[in-house]
């Protein structure tokens, strides 16, 4: 009888050890085609801060490895932010056979548009809070400070940046989740609009580096993001729970 209770969690195991491969075989193959212009990948990441830059002023390498390990790591990344849709391919692959049938016409739709959402965010973070960001520092820069940012300094706050405001665009998504599972309504989540916003901000200083100007670029679109999964939540009501309480009728009679 053991035997025979993991024989489940063995055929689980394989498969998801299959799915992880698929994941790492994609990221791998991408980073592959990628490599050659880990350079010009490096120099498009940094371009709207070297196009703030005062005329005379670069970025510069501190370490003596940086220049090749730095470009490097931003090509790697990059291939996993290509990679996303075939990893959440995987990801729905490995969880659909468990899931309900209502369930598994909201999960693609919702992997679909929570990529979209993370690459809209990353695309915001670099064609809008970049330049604004940047130009700002910039010019509030003390005189007689040159400015020369670290390549990889540099690298570690634009990942920062993009994550964070990848994640904050996910705010739709979350929201008409927890409407359609029934958890709470869009009448509540109305109500408690200036907790929303406050709470944008508690999140912006949270997930940007220490400055007002960049937690303000991430509060606003957050909380606008806010209102709109509010909208559209509305259309899913408790269908969740509904649709449960029906398949579990019908599987019973």
């Amino acid at each position: 009888m053991a035997v025979e209770d993991t024989q489940p969690l063995i055929s689980h195991l394989i498969e998801l050890r299959k799915r992880l491969l698929n994941c790492i075989i994609a990221v791998f193959v991408i980073f592959l085609c990628l490599v050659y212009f880990a350079n010009d990948i490096y120099h498009a990441v940094a371009s709207p801060l070297i196009s703030q830059m005062p005329a005379g002023a670069s970025m510069i390498a501190t370490d003596v490895a940086s220049p090749f390990f730095t470009p490097i790591k931003l090509t790697i990344i990059v291939s996993v932010f290509l990679a996303v849709p075939v990893i959440l391919y995987q990801v729905w692959a490995f969880v659909a056979p468990a899931l309900y049938r209502h369930e598994r016409k909201l999960v693609m739709p919702l992997l679909f548009s929570s990529t979209l959402l993370f690459y809209v965010g990353v695309a915001f973070a670099y064609f809008i809070v970049f330049p604004l960001a940047f130009g700002f520092f910039a010019k509030t820069a003390p005189q007689g400070v040159t400015i020369a940012t670290d390549i990889t300094n540099y690298l570690d706050f634009v990942m920062t940046i993009f994550m964070a405001f990848g994640v904050a665009f996910e705010v739709p998504i979350a929201i008409v989740l927890i409407c359609w599972t029934g958890i709470t309504t869009p009448e509540d989540l109305k109500k408690k609009r200036p907790y929303i916003l406050v709470g944008a901000f508690v999140v912006g200083m949270l997930l940007t580096p220490p400055d007002v100007f960049s937690q303000t670029l991430l509060a606003i679109p957050m909380y606008c993001l806010f209102e709109v999964g509010v909208f559209f939540s509305r259309y899913y009501v408790g269908k969740g729970r509904k649709a449960a309480v029906d398949e579990e009728t019908d599987s019973q009679s």
